[in-house]
Protein backbone atom coordinates (compact mmCIF):
# COMPACT_ATOMS: atom_id res chain seq x y z
CA UNK A 1 0.00 0.00 0.00
CA UNK A 2 2.82 2.40 0.86
CA UNK A 3 4.48 1.94 -2.53
CA UNK A 4 1.18 2.64 -4.30
CA UNK A 5 0.55 5.71 -2.10
CA UNK A 6 4.05 7.08 -2.70
CA UNK A 7 3.76 6.45 -6.44
CA UNK A 8 0.47 8.36 -6.53
CA UNK A 9 1.99 11.17 -4.47
CA UNK A 10 4.86 11.41 -6.95
CA UNK A 11 2.37 11.40 -9.84
CA UNK A 12 0.39 14.17 -8.16
CA UNK A 13 3.58 16.16 -7.71
CA UNK A 14 4.53 15.68 -11.36
CA UNK A 15 1.07 16.79 -12.45
CA UNK A 16 1.49 19.97 -10.44
CA UNK A 17 4.87 20.61 -12.02
CA UNK A 18 3.06 20.27 -15.35
CA UNK A 19 0.40 22.73 -14.20
CA UNK A 20 3.18 25.13 -13.17
CA UNK A 21 4.79 24.95 -16.61
CA UNK A 22 1.46 25.33 -18.38
CA UNK A 23 0.29 28.27 -16.29
CA UNK A 24 3.59 30.13 -15.92
CA UNK A 25 5.28 29.55 -19.27
CA UNK A 26 2.81 28.23 -21.85
CA UNK A 27 -0.32 30.18 -20.93
CA UNK A 28 -0.32 32.66 -23.82
CA UNK A 29 1.09 30.21 -26.37
CA UNK A 30 -0.86 27.81 -28.56
CA UNK A 31 -0.71 24.96 -26.02
CA UNK A 32 -1.98 27.02 -23.10
CA UNK A 33 -4.74 28.61 -25.14
CA UNK A 34 -5.82 25.21 -26.49
CA UNK A 35 -5.92 23.54 -23.07
CA UNK A 36 -7.97 26.34 -21.55
CA UNK A 37 -9.90 27.19 -24.73
CA UNK A 38 -8.95 30.87 -24.73
CA UNK A 39 -8.39 33.47 -27.36
CA UNK A 40 -5.03 35.22 -27.50
CA UNK A 41 -6.66 38.26 -25.94
CA UNK A 42 -8.14 36.27 -23.05
CA UNK A 43 -4.80 34.57 -22.41
CA UNK A 44 -2.91 37.85 -22.38
CA UNK A 45 -5.47 39.47 -20.08
CA UNK A 46 -5.15 36.62 -17.54
CA UNK A 47 -1.42 35.93 -17.93
CA UNK A 48 -0.37 37.33 -14.54
CA UNK A 49 -3.19 35.54 -12.70
CA UNK A 50 -2.27 32.26 -14.38
CA UNK A 51 1.39 32.68 -13.45
CA UNK A 52 0.34 33.17 -9.83
CA UNK A 53 -1.70 29.96 -9.98
CA UNK A 54 1.27 28.18 -11.51
CA UNK A 55 3.52 29.33 -8.69
CA UNK A 56 1.10 27.92 -6.11
CA UNK A 57 0.99 24.64 -8.01
CA UNK A 58 4.77 24.59 -7.76
CA UNK A 59 4.54 25.00 -4.00
CA UNK A 60 2.16 22.05 -3.82
CA UNK A 61 4.52 19.95 -5.93
CA UNK A 62 7.45 20.94 -3.74
CA UNK A 63 5.58 19.94 -0.61
CA UNK A 64 4.58 16.60 -2.07
CA UNK A 65 8.15 15.81 -3.11
CA UNK A 66 9.42 16.99 0.28
CA UNK A 67 7.03 14.52 1.92
CA UNK A 68 8.55 11.69 -0.11
CA UNK A 69 12.13 12.42 0.93
CA UNK A 70 11.49 13.34 4.57
CA UNK A 71 13.42 10.80 6.66
CA UNK A 72 11.33 11.03 9.83
CA UNK A 73 8.32 8.78 9.18
CA UNK A 74 5.74 10.53 11.36
CA UNK A 75 6.59 13.96 9.94
CA UNK A 76 6.60 12.56 6.38
CA UNK A 77 3.11 11.19 6.97
CA UNK A 78 1.90 14.58 8.24
CA UNK A 79 3.39 16.33 5.21
CA UNK A 80 1.79 13.84 2.84
CA UNK A 81 -1.64 14.26 4.39
CA UNK A 82 -1.37 18.06 4.54
CA UNK A 83 -0.26 18.56 0.94
CA UNK A 84 -2.66 15.95 -0.47
CA UNK A 85 -5.57 17.61 1.37
CA UNK A 86 -4.44 20.99 -0.01
CA UNK A 87 -4.55 19.54 -3.53
CA UNK A 88 -7.99 18.02 -2.94
CA UNK A 89 -9.38 21.29 -1.56
CA UNK A 90 -7.94 23.19 -4.54
CA UNK A 91 -9.50 20.63 -6.90
CA UNK A 92 -12.89 20.92 -5.21
CA UNK A 93 -12.76 24.70 -5.47
CA UNK A 94 -11.65 24.50 -9.10
CA UNK A 95 -14.46 22.08 -9.89
CA UNK A 96 -16.98 24.40 -8.27
CA UNK A 97 -15.65 27.66 -9.68
CA UNK A 98 -14.31 26.71 -13.12
CA UNK A 99 -15.35 23.27 -14.35
CA UNK A 100 -16.19 19.93 -12.72
CA UNK A 101 -13.54 18.08 -14.73
CA UNK A 102 -10.84 19.68 -12.53
CA UNK A 103 -11.91 17.44 -9.66
CA UNK A 104 -11.00 14.38 -11.70
CA UNK A 105 -7.81 15.70 -13.30
CA UNK A 106 -6.29 17.50 -10.31
CA UNK A 107 -8.07 15.81 -7.44
CA UNK A 108 -8.31 12.22 -8.64
CA UNK A 109 -4.68 11.20 -8.15
CA UNK A 110 -4.49 13.09 -4.83
CA UNK A 111 -7.67 11.45 -3.52
CA UNK A 112 -6.39 8.02 -4.56
CA UNK A 113 -3.02 8.74 -2.92
CA UNK A 114 -4.74 9.85 0.27
CA UNK A 115 -6.87 6.69 0.37
CA UNK A 116 -3.85 4.42 -0.11
CA UNK A 117 -1.80 6.44 2.38
CA UNK A 118 -4.48 6.12 5.06
CA UNK A 119 -4.93 2.42 4.31
CA UNK A 120 -1.17 1.88 4.72
CA UNK A 121 -0.99 3.68 8.07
Amino acid sequence: MTIIANTLIALTGLLHIGFLVLEMFLWTGPKGRAVFRMTAEQAEATRVLAANQGLYNGFLAGGLFWSLIQAEAAFAFQLKVFFLVCVVVAAIYGAWSVKPRILLIQGGPAIAALVFLLMAS
